[in-house]
């Protein structure tokens, strides 16, 4: 994975909170996990639209 160090201006207590919340032990790592999520969640949401009604999930409608 490429990595580059850059300079932000981060809310501390923000980012303090979010690797709490999710269990890391840095900002770095706090903000990496929530850029995966972010990009995750809108590669769902487009899965989800663009295959809206067909597909099917084992156990559903049994």
């Amino acid at each position: 994975m490429p990595v580059t160090l850059t300079s932000i201006r981060l809310n501390t207590q923000l980012a303090d909170e979010a690797a709490k919340v999710l269990g890391v032990k840095s900002r770095t790592e706090a903000v990496h996990v929530a850029l995966r999520e972010i990009v995750a969640r809108k590669r769902f949401k487009t899965l989800m639209k663009k295959n809206a009604g067909k597909l099917a999930f084992a156990g559903h409608r049994e």
